[in-house]
C-alpha cells in the first residue's frame, strides 16, 4: 500500500530531477555571472489541507540563494490542477521577500482549477477528470524515457 508519505517522497523526487534537468538547462545557456539562481520552496507550512496531510519528518526546507525582493522569479512545478500548490508556494515565497513579478511555469496543465491561477509557461495542456491523476515520471538519465500518465486516481477511504 502507497502511504501519503511514500507519495510525498516520489513527487519529492520528481521534482528534484525536475530542478536538476532545468540546472543543467541553464549551465548550457547562460555564462556563470549571468545565469539565473535556482531554489527549491517547501510549502508543508502554508497547505490548506494541513490537517489531513500533517507535515512529513522528512521534507526539504525552503532554499532560495538570493534575496527575492524586487526579483523575476519563475516557479516552476510539474502538474497544474487546482492552483492551491501554487498559492502555497506564492505565500512561502513572500515569506522571504517581496519579488517584483512571479511567473509561472508547469510542464502539464490538466485543468480543473479553483484557484484563479494561471501558468505562463506550459509543457502540455490535458484536459483530465476530477476522477482522473495526471503523473509525471521523469528518468533519472535519459529524457526519451520520461512518461506521463492519466488514470483513474485512487478512492478515498
Amino acid at each position: 500500500m502507497v502511504t501519503e508519505k511514500d507519495k510525498l517522497f516520489y513527487q519529492n523526487i520528481s521534482l528534484q530531477k525536475l530542478l536538476y534537468r532545468l540546472q543543467l538547462l541553464l549551465r548550457e545557456l547562460y555564462p556563470e555571472a549571468a545565469r539565473p539562481r535556482t531554489g527549491i520552496i517547501d510549502i508543508s507550512f502554508h497547505r490548506d489541507d494541513i490537517g489531513r496531510n500533517p507535515i512529513p519528518k522528512e521534507f526539504t526546507p525552503t532554499l532560495i540563494p538570493i534575496d527575492v525582493t524586487g526579483a523575476t522569479v519563475i516557479l516552476v512545478d510539474d502538474v497544474l490542477q487546482s492552483g492551491r500548490t501554487i498559492k502555497a508556494a506564492l505565500d512561502e515565497l513572500f515569506d522571504h521577500g517581496r519579488p517584483a513579478k512571479v511567473e509561472l511555469a508547469v510542464l502539464v496543465d490538466r485543468g480543473g482549477r479553483t484557484l484563479p491561477v494561471a501558468a505562463d509557461y506550459i509543457g502540455l495542456t490535458l484536459q483530465a477528470g476530477p476522477d482522473e491523476k495526471v503523473t509525471v515520471v521523469l528518468h533519472s538519465t535519459d529524457p526519451s524515457h520520461d512518461a506521463i500518465t492519466v488514470a483513474a486516481a485512487p478512492r478515498k477511504s
